[in-house]
């Protein structure tokens, strides 16, 4: 896999060729036969979404513990990765993709126990409400709410309130951008950086990517759209910038972020944008760009995709080493 890393934007981020290893899994996919996400209800998606990828099992880490803590509406469950290693390490608070309806803990169980064990932090995965029972922005009130509680909380758990970074993949990665902006807004803690992987960043499907990635790569524009409708209660509210964080209007003073993007994803474009806004109001940036594979190649630790997305990660997380 060719992965472009740089400080800055990669402005020549695109496609390249699809990578063979993406084939053979869009292949297999294929050969299911599973209806499109955006043809299907709720509860349906959801039961399908268990079948996309198999789950398998992640490194074994020192200690995984599930906490319930107080949230905005009710209590928020997290689910505590600790490797090996003394206290007073730096913490990722994760949340996972799934179009903010779909994916739990579980779902990135593998990915989280990865994370853990390739940084030697503590990761704190959250599972935040989801839509369509609970519309934006019910799951980012919780989000919030998770990591406050980890910074006034990480002695207890063996972590560094002082280095608290947040991360996500897809809609998680929208959450977390999301809240970076609302902790600079509302004088919430200090975040060490962001880790917005392939992040959605805005209500809108009119970019290249969207239009050349329309079909056959996975996540489809189709399947983009079904999820936003599920999410927002109001058209209008994809225009908030904690929905749409692209459409905020100043985007300074916001922790350092690492963003990956891929060559064969619909909502590419939006989060080199994202990367380019954040640049350009002087937060320092690293983007990991991979032309040739796929949204949601990160989470998928199965074969053949597995050494790709213990890579993808393996980069990202080397930023929160420098």
């Amino acid at each position: 896999m060719t992965g472009e890393s740089m400080d800055g934007v990669n402005e020549d981020a695109g496609r390249g060729e699809l990578h063979p290893d993406a084939r053979a899994f869009l292949d297999g996919l294929a050969a299911k036969g599973l209806p499109s996400t955006a043809t299907l209800s709720v509860e349906s998606a959801r039961e399908q979404s268990g079948m996309l990828v198999e789950r398998t099992e992640g490194p074994e880490v020192e200690d995984v513990f599930d906490v319930s803590i107080p949230g905005p509406d009710g209590p928020v469950p997290l689910r505590v990765y600790r490797p090996a290693g003394d206290d007073g390490r730096g913490v990722l608070v994760y949340f996972h993709g799934g179009g903010w309806v779909l994916g739990g803990l579980d779902k990135m169980d593998a990915a989280c126990r990865h994370m853990a064990v390739e940084s030697g932090r503590l990761v704190v995965s959250v599972n935040y409400r989801h839509a369509p029972e609970h519309p934006f922005p019910a799951g980012l009130r919780d989000c919030r709410a998770a990591t406050r509680w980890v910074t006034e909380n990480a002695d207890a758990i063996g972590g560094d309130a002082g280095r608290v970074t947040v991360g996500g993949d897809s809609s998680g990665g929208n959450l977390a951008a999301a809240v970076a902006l609302s902790f600079r807004d509302f004088d919430g803690p200090t975040l060490e950086r962001q880790l917005l992987i392939y992040p959605a960043t805005e209500h809108a499907f009119d970019t290249e990517s969207h239009e050349e990635n329309a079909s056959g790569y996975y996540l489809e524009r189709a399947d983009s759209r079904w999820f936003w409708d599920h999410y927002l209660d109001d058209e209008l509210d994809g225009k908030h910038p904690y929905a749409s964080p692209l459409r905020a209007r100043d985007l300074s003073g916001l922790p350092p972020a690492s963003i990956l993007t891929c060559g064969f994803d619909p909502i590419r474009d939006e989060g080199i944008a994202y990367a380019r806004r954040l640049s350009e109001a002087g937060v320092p940036v690293r983007h990991h760009h991979y032309p040739d594979q796929i949204h949601a190649f990160v989470g998928m630790f199965v074969e053949p995709m597995r050494s790709h997305a213990e890579e993808a990660l393996a980069t990202m997380l080397n930023d929160l080493s420098e």
